[in-house]
């Protein structure tokens, strides 16, 4: 459960297309889509609301498959952030229809089924983001989370601390 609640570094994508382009008789190297990557800094620093807002910016500016892409599995990620997994999970949804090999958003809609209880189709993401991308981080961290809630550990040992009322108990004067 403790990896269920620290999820957010987990989720994000963080990977936004990167422009270079002449200005004033300079090269200039940088987000190509600044409202994204203001989004991904808003969200890397744990404001998942304002991360969102920002994204739904960018999104609105974005001129690529790949900048619509990173925006929308941003949001997903951001909506896990907020609990809002229905709403996430369009943004899940949008990416992988566009782009069925994005692991990322493979990743961030397994975490949302996840929280969904929505176990088989959590494992069927994870099976398929782990065979685009089989040695991600990420995709084992969600997987270990997916484990966590399907198949708990128990303790091998349990201590049983409690005493015998009768039997030889010196704390009652």
């Amino acid at each position: 459960m403790k990896a269920l609640r620290s999820i957010w570094p987990v989720c994000l994508l963080f990977l936004l297309p990167c422009a270079v382009h002449a200005q004033d008789n300079k090269t200039v190297l940088g987000p190509s889509n600044t409202a994204l990557q203001d989004g991904v800094d808003a969200l890397r620093a744990g404001d998942a609301a304002e991360g969102v807002r920002l994204t739904l910016l960018g999104l609105s500016q974005s001129n690529s498959a790949q900048e619509r892409q990173a925006a929308h599995s941003n949001l997903c990620a951001g909506y896990v952030l907020l609990k809002q997994y229905e709403r996430g999970l369009q943004h899940c949804n949008e990416v992988i229809e566009e782009n069925g090999r994005h692991w990322r958003a493979r990743s961030n809609r397994a975490l949302i089924y996840i929280r969904l209880r929505r176990f088989a189709e959590a494992d069927a993401d994870l099976r398929i983001g782990e065979e685009i991308s089989p040695n991600s981080n990420t995709l084992q961290a969600v997987r270990r989370m997916y484990l966590d809630a399907t198949n708990p550990v128990s303790p091998s040992i349990v201590i049983d601390d409690r005493r015998d009322a009768g039997a030889g108990n010196d704390d009652d004067g």
